[in-house]
């Protein structure tokens, strides 16, 4: 019987660098890299900076004029992206040639910068704390931290439906697109699909100042988001069942009311939210002046409670907790 042969150090580095290089070690070291620290200050984020360009870009380029605008806005869109997804392939390159425990930590953190678990259920926990204790005017000032619409005015049961409908579109936007993207492009991909996204939340809103101006940005966030929103509408109803909500009622709201909303994606993931809670999420809000209506979805069941916001981050953990154990296995088995 021959002996089996030693693993030599040079074999045991290349197992370990084959480890580290998996797709699905790659989401998962990001995602509980997010989860534990978050996007701490002092580390320089790519969103900051993608939000600088665009500011200096609309500043430099929005005119007023319908037709100039709107090429402006396509211009600077493709720009921004095609930059970001550059730099980001550029430091994945570079972050190849350090030892291969270092390059991992670099690329995974750098992977981390795509996805907002940790920032998300901290931004409506500080919406919670105040509201808990009787702040509405800090409750208000929380939520305006998260949302584009005026919420100076907004009674406690429009914060929380507020809160809910934001946490509802950004568990899409902020955590199950970015591991689909991971996914299915890698580093680079998810870093463009930050910069679509980033571009929308700044300038894709149907008011008159940004209606030409962003409108490319806002129809390629559509496009970026069509598969991913249903996605996370199918993650959270299959949450909703684990959270102890009501799975059914969830599923018959998205199909029902998905299309009740101004975005072909949005509706998806707060219709779903919507329908495990029993509340009745939409309605008219204020952007920029402007009043903006929005259909209604859901059905309004149940009074909109402070204890909600709890319960919509463990619904929100669980779906992303699912949305990574779907990506990782399909990255297994493409590997």
């Amino acid at each position: 019987m021959s002996p089996v042969p030693a693993l030599t150090l040079p074999a045991l580095t290349m197992n370990w660098q084959f480890f580290l290089d998996s797709s699905a070690v790659l989401l998962i070291g990001a995602f509980l890299l997010d989860l534990a620290v978050g996007d701490p200050r002092w580390l320089p984020h790519p969103v900051i900076l993608m939000g600088k360009i665009i500011s200096y870009g609309e500043w430099l380029l929005r005119s007023g004029h319908a037709r100039r605008d709107f090429l402006a806005g396509m211009a600077l869109s493709l720009l921004l992206i095609a930059l970001s997804a550059a730099t980001a392939a550029v430091l994945v390159d570079i972050f190849l040639l350090l030892p291969f425990w270092l390059s991992f930590i670099a690329t995974a953190t750098l992977a981390s910068t795509t996805l907002a678990t940790r920032g998300l259920l901290d931004a409506v926990a500080r919406i919670e704390t105040p509201l808990s204790k009787g702040n509405l005017p800090e409750g208000r000032q929380r939520l305006s931290d998260i949302v584009g619409r005026d919420t100076s005015a907004l009674n406690q049961d429009k914060v929380l439906r507020a809160s809910l409908e934001s946490l509802a579109e950004s568990t899409c936007d902020g955590i199950v697109a970015p591991l689909f993207y991971l996914f299915l492009g890698g580093i680079p991909l998810a870093i463009a699909y930050k910069a679509i996204n980033t571009l929308d939340s700044m300038i894709g809103y149907r008011t008159e100042r940004y209606f030409y101006f962003g409108k490319f940005a806002a129809r390629l966030d559509d496009l970026a988001n069509y598969i991913p929103a249903r996605l996370t509408a199918l993650f959270i109803v299959v949450a909703a069942l684990a959270a102890r909500l009501n799975p059914a009622r969830a599923f018959q709201t998205v199909r029902r009311d998905h299309a009740n909303h101004l975005s072909p994606n949005a509706g998806y993931p707060e219709a779903a939210l919507a329908g495990a809670f029993g509340i009745r999420l939409g309605g008219p809000s204020i952007y920029f002046g402007e009043e903006i209506y929005r259909p209604y979805m859901g059905d309004d069941l149940t009074p909109a409670g402070i204890e909600m916001l709890k319960e919509g981050r463990a619904l929100c953990l669980v779906t992303a907790i699912l949305s990574l154990a779907t990506f990782a296995l399909l990255s297994t088995t493409r590997g």
